[in-house]
């Protein structure tokens, strides 16, 4: 596989699946969230309040400050802000799983695709490229 891969989770991942997909060429840790009591009145749209978080190493040796689930979290929010089907009390799931397939491959298409647009785009600002002839093309007249 080359170089090791990095993997960090939280409690809801599943184990074997990790380990079927990547053997031992993995660093593999998990952070479990502990969670307080559920709020009595809002049940339904409350999560219960995050009370504090153990880091646990599964496998391999990960570095203990890079186990979090930032990462997987911001993908879920952009996900289901992308696809309003998984949203809490909507109308646009699909009947079908292979309607869900779909509508999560074009997602991703899209947005791996819109992501490696703006890192061209970024890293041509960067370089000065943009700035010099683009700037000039949009206002019509040398800003430099």
């Amino acid at each position: 596989m080359g170089q090791k891969k990095y993997l960090p989770t939280n409690q809801m991942m599943i184990c074997l699946a990790v380990d079927n997909a990547f053997g031992s060429e993995i660093d593999y840790g998990m952070l479990n969230k502990l969670y307080g009591q559920e709020p009595e009145r809002e049940k339904r749209y409350s999560p219960a309040k995050c009370i504090g978080a153990e880091k646990q190493v599964i496998q391999g040796n990960p570095d203990q400050k890079l186990i979090s689930t930032s990462y997987v979290e911001r993908q879920n929010l952009t996900m289901r802000m992308s696809m309003r089907r998984f949203t809490r009390l909507t109308n646009a799931f699909s009947k079908k799983v292979e309607n869900l397939e779909h509508a999560v491959a074009l997602h991703f298409m899209y947005y791996i695709t819109l992501l490696g647009r703006i890192r061209r785009w970024l890293i041509r600002i960067r370089e000065h490229q943009l700035w010099r002839r683009e700037l000039v093309n949009i206002s019509g007249r040398s800003m430099i």
